[in-house]
């Protein structure tokens, strides 16, 4: 619910309306890296905003953003305020780097006569004849003025009880040198750090429910995702391109593009079925990919590669054929939910909207050849040598010239 003012102000213009957006880790950062992140943070808001048609402009300040909100008339389209206000809040729901946010108003450049004045001629639309209520106070240096006294001078214009326990209704006031935020509840954000803050990396993607919610673990801690899906068609459907779509079209509610790397991978899987017993397939399988993966990771500047596994879930994620699967590669190999069990991962999913299309059924590319007994505890040695045999790199060097991209 979008909380209103009344008009009688007396002198005071009207405040203006928008959301107050409170960082996270990012404000414990020295003030060299704080800058960077602020500015990719901003840079992440306005791009969505602007995406959606949102009338806003941007205040910055040492530990905070002001969102202002204009009405309809500042912008093109004839939109409501209520609209408007909708839009901005899913965005910033979605916007990594934020500890909590809330809808607020500034009287800018207000005193605390104005403030005080504000606050009585508008306290009885947000607190009840029978509720209680509590000041939260936050000021800045440059307010003259004491906690204590702004309490008293502002509490004295609420007829209601005081509950500074258990009240009814918070009201939340930061005065700064440039006016007065007016508040009343905290939306928790999303945490972690703003998007593109951390390099890119190249995340495996199989359109299951663990890959997309490996990826955004890793836009959480600000890192942009490329997405490498490897498919098997035509020896199978085209339904795990489809949903690699349907995904990434979620994805970009938290990422402001993404790029997708299609590999068809079934010529290799033959040539790996025909030369390597079947309870190493997997591992080659899977050697092959990361390989795949960091040559695109060359060409598009990663830093990493980011896979869906967690340990111990199947027989290629015990402790031993990991090593061995990441054996062949030298960059970095990210997990970000190598801890997590699958109830877990479910329920991520489910919070960011991809558990839905992620149950979908499809001819996953690795099932497609999959022995009945893989080994869960391989030797690297082995591996070696039927990779000598099977002669991968010149199939890799064949595999990459046959790769599509999609731009979402």
């Amino acid at each position: 619910m979008i909380q209103k003012p009344r008009r009688n102000l007396n002198n005071f213009k009207s405040p203006k309306r928008g959301f107050l957006l409170a960082f996270g880790e990012l404000f414990l950062k020295s003030e060299g890296v704080r800058k960077i992140l602020k500015r990719s943070l901003a840079n992440h808001l306005i791009f969505f905003l602007n995406k959606e048609e949102v009338g806003f402009k941007l205040h910055q300040f040492r530990e905070r953003f002001f969102i202002e909100i204009y009405p309809a008339s500042f912008y093109k389209t004839k939109r409501c305020w209520a609209e408007n206000f909708k839009k901005a809040s899913k965005i910033i729901q979605n916007t990594f780097g934020l500890a909590w946010f809330s809808q607020t108003f500034f009287l800018k450049n207000g005193n605390l006569k104005d403030l005080s004045q504000f606050i009585k001629n508008n306290y009885q639309n947000w607190i009840k004849e029978n509720q209680t209520f509590a000041l939260r106070i936050r000021k800045g240096g440059e307010i003259k003025e004491s906690r204590e006294e702004i309490i008293k001078e502002i509490a004295k214009r609420i007829n209601r009880k005081v509950n500074l326990d258990k009240p009814n209704k918070e009201i939340f006031i930061e005065g700064r040198k440039d006016g007065w935020f007016v508040y009343f509840k905290k939306q928790k954000g999303l945490g972690g750090l703003p998007m593109g803050s951390q390099g890119r990396v190249i995340t495996l993607f199989s359109g299951g429910i663990d890959s997309p919610a490996a990826a955004w673990l890793t836009t959480k801690r600000g890192a942009e995702n490329i997405w490498l899906h490897f498919h098997s068609f035509p020896l199978v459907s085209k339904k795990s391109i489809e949903k690699t779509e349907e995904l990434a079209k979620i994805f970009i509610n938290y990422q402001p593009k993404l790029k997708v790397y299609y590999i068809s991978f079934h010529k290799i899987q033959l040539q790996i079925k025909t030369k390597a017993p079947a309870k190493y397939r997997v591992l080659l399988y899977r050697r092959v990919m990361l390989k795949i993966a960091e040559k695109i990771a060359g060409k598009e500047n990663c830093g990493a590669l980011i896979t869906g596994e967690s340990l111990g879930q199947v027989s290629s994620q015990t402790m031993t054929n990991l090593g061995i699967i990441e054996e062949s590669v030298k960059m970095p190999v990210l997990r970000p939910l190598i801890g997590l069990d699958k109830e877990e991962i479910i329920a991520l999913a489910k919070k960011i909207g991809t558990y839905e299309i992620s149950i979908k059924p499809q001819e996953d590319c690795c099932s497609l050849f999959v022995p009945k007994h893989p080994t869960a505890s391989g030797k690297l040695e082995i591996v070696k040598k039927l990779e000598k045999k099977i002669n991968l790199d010149k199939l890799i060097q064949k595999t990459l010239k046959q790769t599509k991209m999609e731009f979402f």
